[in-house]
């Protein structure tokens, strides 16, 4: 049986098999590629909901990106049309286009695209068509295309830990970020079982490891931090229970869980994590899984408590 949300993506052993993103053109700082390093030329379309849009507001926020690169937010209700602009809390009409779904940017870019329509997306207003919907390219991008016009001299992806970071990311996203969605979207007992079993594994091996260090590869967060943050924060809200990965919860993991609340304290990153929107999108747009459409009220979490990483790792580089 194929999941009704991404029937395309289903496997015929139940596996969730993800799409490959359509749009991969570069921002570059000499524009070799069709696209230079321009303030005021590129929007950032968004979901604070969606833990892939949610990697490229963060690295926005944290390279200081926000009078260069404009940023507008879908509705977190998604229906059979998709992601749609529209005036609520925490989200408005799109000001650049007018468009009314995101689709819009996806048919203006490429009119036989078929593909499902995800965020996040980087649409250029000077061709009128989309650079990229890769949030993976975004992240780089964002971490360096616009050094040159008074983006934060922060490296994400220092050159030193580049091999480190590239190996480790392939094991979260298949197994974590991934993962999750491996479980939730299973429609065999075999394939959801399975990606939990090497979902528990990789969080145990995380678990492990960030017992020796402050963050991932030392005394400051990198761009592997960020891509397990998103799906860390969201888990026991709704990964846990919606998605039936629910061996155990975060909090139940020592360092985790206050690896988590240490990410979530760094300075702009409290304000790009929004659970009203991550809840009600899950629980309430994944009506094959939650037909109902009931939003839990819990777990009451506390990510503003003290960690405590800073005082234990303080000689950690």
């Amino acid at each position: 049986m194929a999941s009704a949300q991404f029937p395309d993506e289903q496997n015929e052993t139940g596996e969730f098999e993800r799409q490959e993103d359509a749009f991969r053109d570069w921002v570059t700082p000499d524009g070799s590629s069709g696209y230079p390093a321009v303030g005021g030329r590129y929007h950032l379309y968004v979901s604070w909901a969606c833990p892939w849009a949610h990697r490229t507001i963060i690295v926005r926020r944290l390279k200081q990106l926000e009078n260069l690169i404009g940023m507008t937010v879908v509705d977190p209700i998604r229906d059979d049309r998709g992601w749609a602009f529209g005036e609520g809390a925490g989200h408005t009409a799109d000001p650049i286009n007018g468009f009314k779904f995101l689709s819009e940017a996806y048919q203006a870019t490429e009119p036989r695209y078929h593909g499902r329509v995800t965020v996040p997306v980087l649409w250029d207003k000077e061709k009128k068509r989309i650079v990229s919907n890769s949030d993976d390219d975004l992240m780089r991008m964002f971490n360096s295309a616009f050094d040159g016009l008074g983006a934060s001299k922060l490296d994400l992806y220092p050159k030193e830990h580049r091999a480190e970071i590239d190996d480790l990311n392939q094991l979260i996203y298949e197994t974590v970020n991934n993962g999750v969605y491996r479980a939730g979207f299973a429609t065999t007992q075999k394939a959801y079982e399975t990606a939990v079993i090497q979902l528990f594994e990789t969080l145990d091996r995380l678990e492990n490891q960030l017992s020796q260090k402050r963050f991932l590869f030392g005394g400051r967060p990198l761009e592997t931090d960020w891509r397990l943050f998103v799906t860390l924060v969201r888990f026991d809200a709704v990964y846990h229970g919606h998605f039936k990965c629910n061996l155990r919860r975060i909090v139940d993991y020592s360092n985790l869980s206050s690896y988590l609340r240490d990410l979530y304290q760094q300075p702009g990153i409290a304000e790009t994590v929004n659970f009203d929107h991550i809840k009600r999108h899950y629980y309430y747009t994944h009506d094959d899984i939650n037909p109902t459409r009931i939003v839990p009220l819990g777990p009451i979490q506390d990510l503003a408590a003290p960690h405590g990483r800073e005082g234990r790792f303080a000689n950690s580089r």
